[in-house]
């Protein structure tokens, strides 16, 4: 209810609206937060806020799975509203964003710092007016050209594919792990730099 304080876990996936921003590098929090309502059996069927929603339980804490619909530039916006209406503080949110400055398919956990240059999350750090707020940095690499605009929006290459599917599977682990064990253990977990098989023969 409006103006009581909640325990709810505010677990917010970045993208973009819309069938032809689907499945471009900008939308990979938006797959994250969609692959763990499938998971978990919440529907992503409410609306308001400027966002879609769910509300459920993952690893027993009452969560509230938050796409907003506001492009990615205004996320701050949708985010803001639904903070204020629950009084959901920013500690106890998880935003799952793509990142340009780690290379595609890796994962990096962070309970506070800079957007990155990440204009979803920049809003919404302004937004909140501080920069302690959790998120899972899914990498999506740098374009070769410089043109971060256009590369963000673009989809990934056939050869980028299974590293992408297998980085939103571990984001969404990596989700569940902070609710189930807390942000140390996670961090410690999923922010070595993966081994690839090549890398141990």
């Amino acid at each position: 209810m409006e103006g009581e304080s909640s325990s709810v876990k505010l677990i917010v996936g970045l993208g973009n609206p819309g069938q032809e921003y689907a499945g471009t590098r900008h939308n990979v929090g938006f797959a994250v937060v969609t692959l763990l309502s499938r998971r978990h059996g919440i529907p992503l069927s409410e609306r308001g806020f400027r966002a879609l929603y769910g509300r459920g339980t993952i690893a027993g804490q009452p969560v509230c799975l938050f796409l907003p619909m506001t492009y990615m530039n205004l996320s701050g916006e949708a985010v803001g509203a639904v903070s204020r209406f629950y009084r959901i503080p920013p500690e106890e949110m998880i935003v799952v964003l793509d990142d340009v400055n780690l290379p595609v398919g890796q994962i990096r956990l962070r309970t506070q710092g800079s957007s990155g240059g990440q204009k979803g999350l920049e809003s919404i750090l302004q937004q909140l007016g501080t920069e302690s707020v959790p998120r899972v940095r899914v990498g999506i690499g740098r374009p070769a050209n410089g043109d971060v605009v256009s590369y963000v929006l673009s989809r990934f290459r056939k050869e980028e594919e299974p590293l992408i599917q297998e980085a939103i599977e571990r984001a969404a682990d990596a989700v569940e792990d902070v609710l189930k064990e807390g942000w140390n253990v996670a961090m410690s977990r999923y922010n070595r730099p993966r081994v690839t098989p090549e890398a141990r023969s």
